[in-house]
């Protein structure tokens, strides 16, 4: 294969292995969020849909207002994630680069910030947080959606599975994109692993800027990777 003909081949790797990346920071961000926020997910939003319903059903050990407000400000960051991105080329283009950065600084700001203030039930610092967080990983999946990985959204990986089984071999398919698919689900579970530990053994705050710290090493990466050409 001439080189030439090489090159879009490779950009569409990266641009797998940036969403495979992003997907393990969401993995952190997530364990932090359920372990850490009183049971709130700020990227996979079916968990806080469900969540939800079960305290609307009178179960006091769960929340109503951190699933609403996760929902809410999700909802927000992909709107106007989208909003910023329309007419950006799709692929991992410049602007996706940037919201990725601005992403990363965000939660750098709040995880330092979280290593001074401590989270109570209920509390106004709680959902403001909750806020910050739900919202930069709605403009992150909408960075993704942007980015057009199939099967990596980054920050939910049932579609995965699903595609994954009913692609398979065993299932009569062809078995496309199962190492990235693959991939996704492992990387989620893996940073899930490194949230909850995080959570367990340092706190709630570091969780946020590993987090933050995936995202800048990521990009440092992608800035190595493009001067190479």
């Amino acid at each position: 294969m001439p080189k030439r003909d090489k090159i879009p081949a490779l950009h569409a790797q990266w641009e797998t292995v940036m969403m495979i990346v992003a997907t393990f920071a969401t993995g952190i961000i997530d364990a932090v969020g359920y372990l850490g926020f009183d049971k709130i997910f700020t990227a996979n939003m079916t968990g806080n849909v469900i969540v939800l319903g079960m305290g609307l059903a009178g179960n006091d050990e769960l929340p109503v207002m951190g699933p609403l407000i996760a929902l809410a400000a999700f909802f927000i960051g992909a709107l106007l994630c989208g909003r910023l991105l329309r007419n950006a080329e799709g692929g991992w283009s410049r602007p996706v680069r940037r919201f990725f950065l601005v992403e990363a600084i965000i939660l750098l700001c709040a995880g330092l910030i979280l290593l001074r203030v401590r989270l109570e039930p209920d509390s106004s610092v709680l959902y403001i947080f909750t806020f910050i967080v739900a919202c930069v990983l709605g403009g992150q999946a909408s960075a993704a959606r942007k980015v057009g990985v199939k099967d990596v959204t980054t920050v939910v990986v049932t579609s995965t599975i699903t595609g994954l089984a009913s692609d398979s071999r065993m299932a009569g398919g062809a078995g496309q994109r199962s190492a990235r698919k693959i991939a996704a689900v492992a990387s989620i579970i893996a940073g899930a692993t490194v949230g909850g530990l995080l959570h367990r053994i340092v706190g709630d705050g570091w969780g946020v800027i590993a987090t933050a710290l995936v995202l800048f090493a990521m990009l440092a990466a992608d800035a190595v990777m493009t001067a190479r050409g």
